[in-house]
């Protein structure tokens, strides 16, 4: 014999299928970027706007999105929710609302959001941008400039 160990060939050989498969795995799935809350607040006034405000306590047809994140869903006193996002138990992070932007209904099946944002760019932007709404702030960030 040549002193070579089978097994531990075997061993590499596999680790190494493994990790590239992670790898591939990795970068086959869109990463939670930065985004540039420039353009996401831009898409949500066009998307968003009509049913949600960025004002700490002014709810539209739904609630105020300012201070999403972190925020359990179904939470906002005197919101109407679907009884299903009520029992959704939910926390709004950056991970949670790109499920929900891509396909409310997938995440919360009986949801009354039909709104969806397929781009993953475009999701990653407007969370970016809800990123940048707090509940102690007034007026939007873009306004305050």
């Amino acid at each position: 014999m040549l002193g070579i160990n089978i097994h531990a060939v075997k061993l590499r050989s596999a680790t190494a299928a493994s990790v590239a498969l992670q790898l591939l795995a990795v970068s086959t799935i869109p990463a939670l970027s930065a985004g540039d809350p420039a353009a996401g607040q831009r898409d949500f006034a066009t998307r968003c706007a009509i049913c949600h405000a960025t004002t700490a306590g002014e709810n539209k047809i739904d609630p105020s999105l300012a201070g999403v994140i972190g925020r359990p869903s179904g939470s906002v006193a005197d919101v109407t929710y679907s009884a299903a996002l009520k029992s959704a138990h939910l926390t709004w992070d950056n991970a949670t609302l790109d499920m929900w932007l891509q396909n409310p209904s997938s995440l919360v099946h009986g949801t009354n959001m039909f709104v969806n944002l397929p781009n993953g760019n475009d999701r990653q932007d407007v969370i970016a941008y809800l990123n940048t709404l707090s509940t102690d702030r007034t007026t939007p960030p873009a306004a305050a400039q």
